[in-house]
């Protein structure tokens, strides 16, 4: 299964130690948002979208990319971290996905480090967070989510 995960990971990088633990599992093209590249998710067969959650809500920038590029009709799964809360999680993705007959296959979010505002006052929060079994939680969400769409 050839997979794309677009995403956005800054701060302290927590998304993206979650992402480099699930492409441990098998093909994952990682595409940071951020960067202007010429993007064909339609040659990926599932597409993942992944970020902190910022004022509990996935980054905006993953938010536009996906209403940008996802093609329409291709599975879907989302990814975040967060520090206190998950906040309403990738639901703004889901809409799209739905907007666009995008199945979603699942969502994977876990803590991680977060010094935002007032927490950094305190010296963070959710500190070593995402730990080894959170990654390892991450790689087994991605091997049951590929072998899910691996047919027999």
């Amino acid at each position: 299964m050839k997979t794309a995960v677009c995403y956005y990971s800054r701060h302290h990088g927590n998304t993206l130690k979650v992402l480099e633990a699930m492409a441990q599992e098998g093909e994952m093209d990682l595409i940071d948002v951020t960067t202007r590249q010429l993007v064909r998710l339609e040659e990926y067969d599932c597409i993942g979208f992944a970020s902190g959650i910022y004022g509990f809500e996935m980054q905006k920038a993953v938010v536009e990319f996906a209403r940008q590029y996802l093609p329409a009709g291709k599975p879907v799964f989302f990814v975040y971290t967060f520090g206190g809360a998950r906040g309403t999680g990738a639901k703004a993705l889901a809409a799209i996905a739905k907007e666009k007959g995008c199945p979603v296959l699942g969502e994977f979010g876990c803590k991680g480090y977060d010094t935002f505002g007032p927490f950094k006052l305190v010296g963070g929060i959710a500190k070593g967070h995402p730990d080894q079994k959170d990654l390892a939680a991450a790689r087994a969400f991605y091997r049951r989510l590929r072998r899910s769409q691996t047919p027999d």
